[in-house]
């Protein structure tokens, strides 16, 4: 239809379609080619595109919760390593579930390039033959033939129970996430662990979705036991949990860290300039989504990984929510 409206023949269709124009196509028949698609609403079918070449562009990033501002970064990072080449969809699971084999056997039907999926079950590779390249994001303790891309997550873990035992605090409580990923697991074990060696008490008895309401609620609901018991620091998994006991600390009167302390995990943007600076564990999102999207785009293109199993570094930020002499306290 493309062709019999330009008045040309489907080849020269092709070659417009496909920017092969150099030295085959005059601008005038470009521009009628074009002209004619614009008319028609004509669509390329990716699909059968990709059969006829024997694979496709598409690269899929199955995440389990796009909500946290965390997962930005990573899409950036991801967008970043694989340039223009590549087509990148999002497929979110349904919310706090994390990524399964039939949700990925439902994409193949896609004929991906290759996927990328962050933060799957634990049991994830055991009930999946993948049909594309595939790398892991943020999946620690997973046994996998396929390359990932993790955090040192223990490492600055460890360093906030440090900072907090140096600050002569003896009772800590844990707010949790509730998806059962394994990096909000190893975030809280790597902390209380190093808590407990610091002579730290620690309570871990509440925990939210990632969602500053959700987590006001649940700060609000174990702040009446917590306070009595002596916690005088809230170490959240995330900073967007923090985010939200900053909200109901204050709707409760209470003075940030004068009161308690507040910090969490990630070091999103705005927790350098909140009021007070949230302390917290940089966990280098971007940095993410780029490794893990290099490492696929070399399996996409033939090439072997430089590294199957990456490890970034996390240390932690310091600011006004722990450290009474840090400047924009609160």
């Amino acid at each position: 239809m493309v062709a019999a409206r330009a008045g040309v023949s489907t080849a020269t269709v092709s070659l417009v379609i496909n920017g092969k124009t150099a030295g085959r196509v005059s601008a005038d028949t470009i521009e009628a080619v074009q002209r004619a698609i614009a008319e028609l609403g004509y669509v390329v079918d990716g699909i059968g595109s990709s059969l006829a070449r024997g694979g496709s562009n598409i690269v899929i990033l199955v995440a389990p919760d796009v909500a946290n501002p965390f997962y930005a970064d990573v899409i950036a990072g991801v967008r970043g390593a694989l340039g223009d080449d590549y087509q990148l969809l999002l497929s979110v699971t349904d919310a706090g579930k994390t990524p399964e084999p039939g949700d990925i056997r439902k994409l193949f039907s896609l004929r991906p390039a290759g996927l990328l999926v962050d933060a799957p079950g634990t049991d994830f590779l055991a009930h999946l033959a993948p049909v594309s390249p595939m790398v892991l994001l943020d999946a620690p303790g997973i046994d996998s033939t396929a390359p990932s891309v993790n955090f040192d997550v223990a490492h600055g873990a460890r360093e906030l129970a440090d900072h907090l035992a140096g600050l002569g605090h003896r009772r800590v409580a844990y707010l949790d996430a509730v998806t059962g990923t394994g990096t909000f697991r190893l975030r809280r074990d790597a902390f209380l662990a190093r808590a407990v060696e610091r002579g730290l008490k620690t309570v871990a008895d509440a925990g939210a979705k990632v969602d500053i309401a959700a987590s006001a609620a649940a700060f609000a609901d174990a702040w009446p036991r917590w306070a009595p018991a002596g916690v005088t620091a809230v170490v959240c998994a995330t900073d967007t949990h923090a985010y939200g006991v900053f909200a109901q600390a204050r709707r409760a009167g209470l003075r940030i860290p004068d009161d308690v302390a507040v910090a969490g995990f990630d070091d999103l943007p705005y927790s350098a300039t909140s009021t007070p600076g949230l302390t917290s564990v940089r966990l280098p999102a971007a940095a993410l989504g780029r490794a893990a999207g290099s490492q696929l785009r070399r399996l996409m293109e033939g090439m072997p990984v430089e590294e199957s199993r990456v490890l970034l570094p996390s240390r932690l930020m310091v600011r006004g929510s722990t450290d009474p002499s840090h400047p924009g306290r609160a």
